[in-house]
């Protein structure tokens, strides 16, 4: 998939800008805070359907203005009955996004994940180790929903039944009994078709991660992931329902598919207590590369647009060296890079025959 044009209107601090973008390689130069990070937020908007660091749609209008637009064009051989297709989004502060493809809206936004197959990395996917297990469960739930169209699905009757049941938990009254039962037959029903995809992906993820991240390391460290669910432990109904008492007691649902977590490790130990900074790094940029790998082997035919934000801070010239080989093969479909250092954009765009822009920000304000 390549996003020959993007559009914004009153994007974060981007008031205005139209971009013509190259099919390969578009690098965005400036200092910390001027709106490099932005422009690679609304390609990831319009995949997505939400901004990738603020979780609420108004924060993202410009201050002072009412509403925002994003468009795109896109160019793919496999989208039908068009070889190029146009996702725009508009919305007024203080009511719900419009989003639209080739000016149709879409009924439901989940309809509109997996058009547009993307992976960004970003000083953020830290928080893949450093953070609660919630952020680990994103990740596997943002790539599986790219490529399974049911699986969302899935998800949302869950978390409706999850939030049923702790509801009936938190009420003085003893819960009816039939009533919960019901909720927990579904949150059993499609926690298990969670787990069973969650399983499938980490199982065919992890060589693919442990060989990009032998790559970028030179080989000199071991890791692994471990996917952790209550389904191992039997059928998740009895498990559920062996504590309910408990949960009464606590008032929320203490397992299910809601509390499934992956361990990271590093030479056989759980790596947020191990490695330096530049190991945690070299972990998630492997991880994410091995995400993008997944789904071009999975989606079809269908490459990920690859969005690199500030990647090679942390990291020393040999595992710098690597990640520019890498992103700069022929595996690799369309890249947006961002950088206040041009020293490595200019070692990818030596590395690399393909063509590429430079786009200068400043400010929110864009040029080629």
């Amino acid at each position: 998939m390549i996003l020959q044009k993007l559009s914004l209107i009153n994007y974060k601090n981007i008031r205005e800008a139209t971009l013509d973008l190259s099919p390969k390689i578009n690098c965005m130069i400036g200092s910390n805070g001027v709106g490099k990070t932005n422009i690679l937020d609304a390609v990831y908007f319009l995949s997505f359907c939400h901004s990738a660091s603020n979780p609420t749609d108004s924060t993202i209008i410009r201050h002072g203005e009412d509403f925002l637009m994003l468009e795109g064009t896109y160019h793919s051989s496999l989208l039908t009955p068009h070889s190029s297709t146009t996702i725009s989004c508009g919305m007024k502060r203080g009511t719900k996004k419009h989003f639209r493809r080739d000016k149709k809206e879409y009924r439901r936004l989940s309809e509109h994940i997996g058009l547009i197959p993307l992976v960004m990395v970003s000083p953020s996917d830290t928080l893949l180790i450093d953070g609660g297990s919630e952020e680990r469960r994103r990740l596997m739930d943002m790539v599986i929903s790219q490529y399974d169209h049911t699986y969302m699905e899935s998800v949302n009757r869950y978390n409706k039944a999850l939030q049923q049941r702790n509801t009936m938990l938190k009420q003085e009254t003893e819960p009816d009994p039939e009533v919960i039962s019901l909720w927990e037959e579904q949150m059993a029903f499609e926690g298990e078709r969670i787990y069973q995809r969650r399983d499938a992906f980490v199982r065919e993820l992890t060589p693919i991660f442990q060989r990009y991240y032998e790559r970028i390391s030179g080989n000199r460290e071991q890791v692994a992931i471990e996917y952790i669910s209550h389904c191992q432990r039997g059928p998740l109904l009895e498990v559920i329902q062996r504590d309910r008492a408990k949960d009464r007691i606590m008032g929320y649902s203490l397992h299910g598919a809601h509390r499934d977590d992956l361990v990271f490790t590093l030479g056989g130990h759980p790596i947020r207590r191990e490695g330096s900074q530049g190991q945690h790094k070299t972990f998630v940029v492997a991880l994410k590369l091995a995400q993008f790998d997944f789904l071009r082997r999975t989606n079809g035919g269908n490459t990920p647009i690859l969005l690199l934000d500030d990647i090679f801070d942390k990291l020393d010239a040999s595992r710098v060296e690597q990640i520019v080989t890498l992103v700069a093969g022929e595996e690799f479909g369309q890249i947006f890079i961002t950088d206040t250092n041009r020293s490595h954009l200019d070692q990818i765009l030596a590395a690399s025959s393909h063509d590429y822009k430079i786009f200068h920000v400043d400010a929110g304000e864009i040029n080629e």
